[in-house]
């Protein structure tokens, strides 16, 4: 039965080959961004016992919010999220420490199983990076639409309190994973390139 799976599956990669990328990407992505979600509680429970959560990050502000305030790209304000802050410095350093971890874990296992690529390991990598932060600032700027609504509804509206910051905490991590699997596959089909085809 395996033989046979595995001989359909070369099959199909063979007539597919771009399909079959994908669903490997699509099962690799998922695989990563289900990393994320049992890193992201331990960074932000290490960081949310030190004083960096009382510490601003709040960078490159570009304009305002429909209520007045100053709109920033990366806005973690001082204070924990169950008081009504932003999670301040850790909460910055919690997000960002499991992306990378995860983007490296996703880089080595999209450019060696998925793509197979040949290319040039370095220069695969410089572009990956490259992309990296640009998906990440786009993603940071995106989420100062979600994140403060996302937050407010499942902790003060449906009173769920720590349980409700949890809840958001996944569905913020989801929506920048979809964000980064939409745009990521397509840069992947260019930076990783298999010289012997």
């Amino acid at each position: 039965m395996l033989a046979g799976i595995k001989a359909g599956w070369k099959t199909f990669s063979h007539k597919h080959p771009t399909a079959a990328q994908f669903l490997i990407f699509f099962l690799v992505s998922n695989g990563v961004t289900v990393l994320q979600l049992i890193l992201m509680p331990v960074f932000r429970g290490l960081f949310g016992m030190t004083s960096l959560v009382n510490t601003d990050f709040q960078i490159w502000q570009v304009g305002a919010n429909l209520d007045g305030t100053p709109y920033y790209i990366f806005n973690y304000g001082a204070g924990a999220l169950s008081s009504g802050g932003g999670g301040g410095l850790a909460y910055f350093l919690a997000v960002e420490i499991t992306m990378a971890i995860a983007q490296v874990i996703n880089f080595c296992l999209q450019r060696n199983v998925t793509f197979k690529a040949s290319n040039s390991a370095a220069k695969a990598a410089m572009w990956y990076v490259a992309a990296y932060l640009i998906i990440t600032i786009g993603a940071a700027a995106l989420q100062g639409l979600y994140k403060a609504p996302v937050y407010n509804f499942f902790m003060n509206e449906l009173n769920l309190g720590a349980g409700g910051e949890t809840i958001a905490d996944v569905i913020t991590m989801l929506i920048n994973s979809a964000i980064s699997f939409w745009v990521f596959f397509p840069i992947f089909k260019i930076i990783f390139k298999n010289d012997s085809k």
